[in-house]
């Protein structure tokens, strides 16, 4: 029996709202936690990232806070900005709304602090955020938890591994002991165990057991999207270079399956769309065209292309990568079968990296990346795609009836002339029309390095910043700077200053730099009785 989101227990908009994006039927993750979390119940989540744990959370958190209530009343805690970033933009999206007026701020190193005070100051009703820049907002004032309801502690076992776990005992000391907590990791070490015995209460633990590797018949590549590049501006070249035979493109959104099917149709390209929209017999129509090779491309979102099913696909493109690692290998998997070798492609954003990372992981295997081809690439394998089929009508009969014509315009002209021109009438009227625009600016896209998580190398070893190729800053912890403060005795633990004189700052001056991700240094400025900032200032990665 197929679990839909209604039979969890969400309401009738979030429904709406999922399918208006694709989603349809739960992870097994969401499966497990969704109904524990809609009851009220403190949940263990032992989970892989890439397993759909974000709306596992997210989507009960939205059905249950008060979204109208300018205080804030959830707090999502991730280990590195870029998490924050992601799992913020998820909630956003989820919730639905004005984007610029959405009540979740996300708030990290390496962003102005004083925006995100203004923020929290103007009325926001959840908070995800990093555990060193939530640590310095409380101090500050500016943090407020007393009417907290909701705690996610998001990849537990990455807090840990980076040094936080003293961090985040400090929040929770914080919070209200009237709250609901939900904690997620790939692995349960004995400090995380210990937290979730001192912080939660009566706990309920779903696990996720990983999904199969994908084949091995299918050749994974990876086309890092270039700063100022959008998706189609990738997506094009890649499709003239590769000329897939038959592929799915799959995307996030009906909209988004609309529009690219306009832009190849447009570029002369045989492709057709398919998603929710269609009716049933539009969409028996369209999947017969496209195995019966008349269409070539189907621009697909995740819940029509379940019915999508044929044997001899040659290309699956992730336009959009999905949310699930799960996903990911289902949709790869269409391809390579019956004993022949597949092709699977995905477009990369910078915020993607985290998703890649999860990705390798569970395949076991590095994903081969791919520069985006060059003009001149494009063009020398359209010239020889040309001639290919110049090749293929000599040996064809319908070529003698032209012989009369070449031989009369041969007193004239040189033959080789006429061949010549004739080439350049079929190039011209061939050539891709998107090979006329100005090409993007700052190509980079193969130099990436992906990097890792737990070695982050030093700081002047992390590439370049300005123009050129990408290159991963430290892996998938991104990059920036909060500021923190040093100082808690002998312990070496972190501190929060209350009251006035010490200006709220994160002190920990006793004790040593727990990870490579933090780098510290004297504070020029001194420190004073009226609210000096003495101490020392740590660069925190996250």
């Amino acid at each position: 029996m197929t679990v839909s989101f209604s039979s969890l227990g969400l309401s009738d908009r979030i429904v709406t709202q999922l399918e208006g994006m694709g989603i349809t039927e739960p992870t097994n993750i969401q499966e497990q936690a969704i109904p524990y979390l809609l009851a009220g119940k403190d949940v263990v989540g032992q989970s892989q990232t890439g397993t759909g744990k974000t709306a596992a959370f997210a989507l009960p958190m939205i059905e249950r806070i008060d979204w109208q209530r300018p205080v804030i009343q959830a707090l999502v805690l991730t280990p590195t900005r870029e998490l924050a970033m992601q799992v913020s933009a998820a909630m956003k999206t989820f919730l639905g709304g004005n984007e610029r007026r959405s009540p979740i701020l996300t708030v990290y190193g390496g962003q102005a602090i004083d925006l995100q005070i203004r923020r929290l100051e103007s009325g926001v009703s959840a908070v995800v955020g990093t555990p060193g820049r939530v640590i310095d907002l409380i101090n500050r004032g500016h943090l407020r938890l007393g009417q907290v309801e909701w705690l996610v502690l998001d990849e537990a076992d990455e807090m840990l591994s980076m040094g936080f776990i003293d961090d985040i005992e400090l929040i929770l000391s914080k919070l209200p002991t009237e709250r609901q907590t939900a904690f997620f990791s790939a692995t349960m070490a004995p400090p995380i165990r210990s937290l979730v015995n001192r912080f939660l209460k009566n706990p309920v633990t779903v696990t996720v057991d990983q999904v199969k590797a994908a084949p091995s018949k299918i050749k994974q590549q990876v086309y890092f999207i270039p700063r100022g590049w959008t998706k189609a501006q990738a997506l094009q070249p890649i499709l003239e270079l590769e000329q897939p035979e038959s592929a799915i493109i799959f995307v996030r959104t009906r909209k988004a399956a609309a529009e690219l099917t306009n832009q190849l149709q447009s570029a002369g390209h045989s492709a057709d769309e398919y998603h929710g929209d269609l009716t049933q017999t539009q969409r028996e129509r369209l999947l017969a065209r496209f195995r019966g090779d008349k269409v070539r491309w189907i621009v697909a979102t995740d819940i029509a292309a379940r019915g999508l099913d044929v044997d001899h696909l040659s290309h699956v493109i992730n336009y959009d990568l999905p949310d699930s690692v799960e996903n990911y290998i289902h949709r790869i998997g269409r391809t390579g079968r019956a004993g022949k070798e597949g092709v699977a492609i995905s477009l990369i954003h910078s915020l993607d990296r985290r998703k890649l990372q999860a990705i390798e992981r569970r395949v076991k295997q590095s994903l081969a990346v791919c520069q985006i081809p060059t003009r001149s690439q494009v063009e020398a394998a359209h010239v020889d795609k040309i001639q290919a089929k110049v090749q293929e009508a000599l040996s064809g009969e319908r070529v003698a009836s032209f012989l009369p014509i070449i031989a009369k315009m041969a007193e004239e002209y040189d033959i080789h002339t006429v061949a010549a021109a004739a080439l350049q009438l079929v190039y011209d009227q061939t050539r891709p029309a998107w090979l006329d625009m100005e090409e993007p600016q700052n190509r980079g896209g193969g130099d990436y390095d992906r990097g890792d998580r737990g070695d982050r190398g030093d700081r002047n070893d992390r590439g370049d910043r300005g123009n050129g190729g990408y290159r991963s800053r430290g892996g998938g912890g991104g990059g920036g700077g909060g500021e923190r403060r040093g100082g808690s005795g002998a312990t070496g633990k972190p501190v929060l200053r209350e009251g006035g004189g010490g200006g709220g700052r994160y002190d920990r001056r006793d004790s040593a730099p727990r990870n490579e991700s933090s780098r510290y240094e004297r504070d020029s400025r001194g420190g004073s009785a009226d609210g000096g900032r003495g101490g020392y200032r740590s660069e925190e990665r996250v």
